[in-house]
């Protein structure tokens, strides 16, 4: 036989009532907290990840004015660079007389055989020629034989050179040379970054640092990419010639033309050209 519970007088009816009441209240109050807790901390959050997204943008712009979006100082020539006397490179601040002295105007691409052809065997007469004063080269490294290269040196060495005439701008011509001698063949994988930085080092190249850096970020990639549109796309200034292939070698308003590699090889007969054609009156 079931034992009853002895029944509650009025007076402990109403403090169970009030326990029970008291303490769905605190749970409620309990449970409020918590969920308040929860929102605070969703936004929070919220707040930390959007900081964190603008932080990131902030330093991924930063990274992106550092990889690929630079400007070289020293391509002021309709974005190319000129050497003159003493195979020193012209900066914004200097105005070489060109009256009585051929500009000779050459658009390449480091990846391009028979700019290689024209440059290895002619590079010597040219370097001779800049360095006494008689010449000025303006050299236009453009870019677009990524597709032929494995691994985009045709736009690396470009940026390499570019990295080259920013930072130790006297060492251009002979970084130019050295990138012709180690030119890769069409199709095959060129010199990594860390090979087209052993040659900065070749040539004696100071602010070693900042080109190394330079090139691994690709620095002038953009600007690069550009150049290579707007040369490819327009008359080349001063002319009404078109870049249809490289080398394409200008002086005067004259395009220099071969029939055979061995004309294009000929350091007699580009010596023999470049003096007819500055002799050519506009």
């Amino acid at each position: 036989m079931a034992t009853q519970e002895p029944r509650q007088t009025r007076s402990e009816q109403r403090e169970a009532a009030r326990a029970m009441a008291k303490q769905i209240r605190e749970s409620h109050q309990k449970n409020e907290a918590r969920r308040r807790y929860t929102i605070f901390a969703g936004i929070a959050a919220l707040i930390l990840g959007v900081g964190a997204l603008v932080g990131w943008a902030f330093i991924s712009n930063s990274d992106s004015n550092l990889n690929g979006t630079a400007t070289p100082t020293n391509a002021i020539f309709n974005n190319g660079v000129r050497v003159g006397t003493g195979l020193k490179t012209f900066t914004p601040t200097e105005s070489p007389n060109t009256q009585n002295v051929p500009v000779v105007k050459i658009y390449l691409d480091y990846q391009c055989p028979i700019c290689q052809a024209f440059d290895v065997p002619n590079s010597s007469l040219i370097k001779d020629k800049v360095d006494a004063g008689q010449w000025i080269v303006e050299y236009h490294p453009i870019s677009f034989l990524d597709r032929n290269s494995l691994n985009a040196y045709s736009s690396r060495a470009a940026n390499a050179a570019m990295c080259v005439a920013e930072y130790s701008k006297d060492d251009f011509l002979n970084f130019t040379n050295l990138l012709y001698a180690n030119q890769p063949g069409e199709g095959t994988a060129g010199p990594d970054n860390a090979a087209l930085i052993d040659f900065v080092k070749q040539v004696g190249a100071k602010n070693q640092d900042k080109i190394s850096s330079c090139i691994n970020n690709k620095s002038f990639g953009k600007w690069i990419a550009d150049t290579t549109t707007e040369a490819l796309s327009k008359k080349v200034p001063g002319t009404n010639l078109d870049i249809t292939g490289t080398p394409t070698i200008v002086v005067n308003g004259q395009q220099y033309t071969w029939n055979t590699n061995s004309d294009l090889g000929s350091p007699a007969r580009f010596e023999q050209w470049v003096t007819t054609a500055f002799a050519v009156k506009e």
